[in-house]
């Protein structure tokens, strides 16, 4: 069953209007009253599963899906799709991902039934020092940190698409730019999400000159809703990536505006152009684990996603989930706590294994899970949970202080030859560092470092800031295994609370039987070992005072994650979105 059948352009003209201005060297503000009509159709509000039984794929946004989609109709491959949704996610989604940020993919190749993981993680400058963001000593605010040159790494995403394209991808490189490109020319419809997010960060916004010129209109206000918005010169940036490859990118013009645009901020950075040439992608070994009659598998470090994952589902493989109603009191308790456990041994560890070793195996055993599983009691919280020690390390390093802001994207893709991508991008912050180049923004990511190089107690911290080091991450794309056979593909943004949105997924499909799209709408709920966090809005904040009653410090908060998942089985796809993004599942 195909969701759609009109190809992602035409989509795309329905929310813009047909007589298109000639283009400016800069991208064009310019506000007329056709171009802030409504959009042909608001935000999903609702998502239902999509089947299909060729090639599926899903984006939060709906012109990113569309053209990915495309790659597919075109016989591309599913790293082919994958590009092409990220260039056009550059567009429409700056404020979540780009190329001016990383990313982590998994790729399943069918013929070779090879699961490889690629890292595009972004990397410090080769000057940074360990108190990168220390001022007197002390912290520098949210603010100082985040919107600066300080905050940004060596963006890498290009040049893990790149790799996985040389070994994967079917269509020409060129091909892959193609709709992005046209669409930055020719403009889109400012969507509600973005709309929203410019409007939370218009002070940041304001105070740089670029990005003010493009998201603000002449009054400083935000863009409205179905306004018409080109960038032309994202349409320049992304043509020459097309026609030379990502050497235009992290050479010559391109690089040298990088360069001078984090350098010349008011708190400036130290991004240097032999940093942009020298970086490299690293293709790893995925970290697997059993849950159940399943094989789980993730990005390993320094992404903490696929490690965390694997110890919470660890901790729980030791109770009978299914048993548990999935907006129970008792599954809030045991998700929440087996949380707690997970997130204490990930804030401890886990940083770039380059720099820091980190005990994967001794985290992963399952005598030292079960160990872990033994401290949660069935009707009192533990609190704050302490890390565990399955190595004698524990003296050794301080608990980090990161920021983690929760802002970034996620796709999957299934092909008509069974290859398989789940691929978790993102600029960290809303809009990164709000540092706009050529029409794309550069990420904040060295703010995933913790702020505090050593604890009170002067141990040093592993996820400290280190020259050429790549900052721990949450992100966590995943693919599940039945039988040694491809099941399930997921993951979602959303900070260090990706991790919860990803496993509270998992254990929806495989312990509690619901399908793909039922287990990603569940209200969201656990613990990062701090408060028991429950999902504003929802009827899970229904089960509050009965967690108060099990000692639960009980947070209720917002949680716009935006996972995506595909289910493979023998009957075909099955795809879902998050109704809390703008996302759009496409299949035939």
């Amino acid at each position: 069953m195909k969701a759609t059948t009109q190809p992602w352009y035409l989509a795309a003209l329905l929310v813009v209007t047909t007589t298109l201005a000639g283009c400016a060297t800069q991208p064009s503000t310019t506000l007329t009253a056709a171009d802030t009509a409504p959009e042909a159709a608001s935000a999903h509000t609702t998502q239902k599963l999509v089947q299909g039984s060729r090639q599926m794929f899903a984006t939060a946004n709906p012109l990113a899906t569309q053209a990915g989609y495309a790659m597919l109709e075109q016989g591309g491959s599913a790293i082919d799709a994958i590009i092409a949704a990220q260039a056009v996610l550059t567009l429409v989604e700056p404020q979540s991902s780009g190329i001016g940020g990383g990313a982590f993919l998994l790729h399943y190749d069918a013929a070779a039934t090879q699961l490889q993981s690629y890292d595009g993680r972004e990397t410090a400058p080769a000057r940074a020092t360990a108190d990168r963001f220390l001022e007197a000593g002390k912290p520098l605010s949210y603010t100082q940190a985040v919107n600066s040159g300080l905050s940004v790494g060596t963006p890498g995403v290009l040049r893990a698409l790149e790799m996985a394209h040389a070994q994967h991808g079917r269509l020409p490189w060129e091909t892959l730019f193609a709709p992005a490109i046209q669409l930055a020319t020719e403009g889109f419809a400012v969507s509600p999400r973005l709309h929203t997010l410019i409007s939370d960060n218009q002070q940041a916004l304001r105070e740089q000159s670029a990005s003010a010129a493009y998201f603000l209109d002449a009054e400083g206000q935000p863009l409205p809703v179905g306004y018409r918005l080109r960038n032309p010169a994202l349409a320049d940036t992304l043509s020459r990536i097309a026609k030379e490859g990502v050497i235009a990118f992290y050479e010559g013009e391109i690089a040298d505006d990088m360069v001078r645009s984090v350098q010349n901020h008011s708190k400036a950075g130290d991004l240097s152009l032999a940093d942009l040439q020298t970086y490299q992608a690293v293709q790893r070994d995925p970290l697997c684990g059993p849950y159940r009659q399943y094989t789980v598998c993730g990005m390993p470090p320094p992404s903490s996603g696929g490690l965390t994952v694997l110890q919470l589902l660890g901790v729980l493989q030791n109770f009978p989930m299914q048993h548990y109603a999935p907006q129970s009191v008792e599954a809030v308790h045991y998700f929440s706590e087996a949380g707690r456990l997970a997130y204490a041994d990930r804030d401890f560890y886990v940083a770039d294994p380059a720099f820091v070793d980190i005990p994967v195996q001794g985290l992963l055993s399952p005598a030292y899970l079960r160990q872990r599983s033994a401290l949660i009691q069935p009707e009192q919280s533990m609190g704050k949970a302490a890390p565990g020690d399955p190595l004698a390390m524990l003296a050794s390093l301080g608990r980090d202080q990161a920021y983690e802001l929760p802002s970034t994207s996620h796709l999957v893709a299934a092909d008509a030859y069974g290859n398989l991508v789940a691929m978790t991008t993102s600029v960290e912050a809303a809009f990164g560092s709000k540092i706009l180049v050529r029409g794309f923004l550069l990420n904040n990511q060295l703010t995933d470092f913790s702020s505090q190089p050593y604890d009170a107690q002067g141990v040093p911290v592993a996820n400290r800031v280190e020259a050429g080091k790549r900052p721990r991450s949450s992100m966590a794309p995943v693919m599940v295994f039945k039988a040694n056979k491809p099941y399930l593909i997921t993951g979602s943004p959303g900070g260090s609370a990706i991790i919860n949105y990803v496993a509270q997924t998992l254990v929806g499909v495989l312990d509690w039987g619901l399908d793909i799209q039922e287990a990603i709408s569940l209200p969201h709920y656990g613990s990062r070992n701090q408060a028991t966090e429950l999902e504003e809005g929802t009827a899970i904040v229904g089960v509050a005072d009965a967690l108060r009653a099990k000692g639960h410090d009980v947070s209720i908060l917002p949680f716009t994650s935006g996972l995506q998942g595909i289910v493979i089985t023998d009957q075909g796809l099955y795809g879902g979105a998050d109704p809390r993004r703008e996302g759009l599942v496409l299949a035939d």
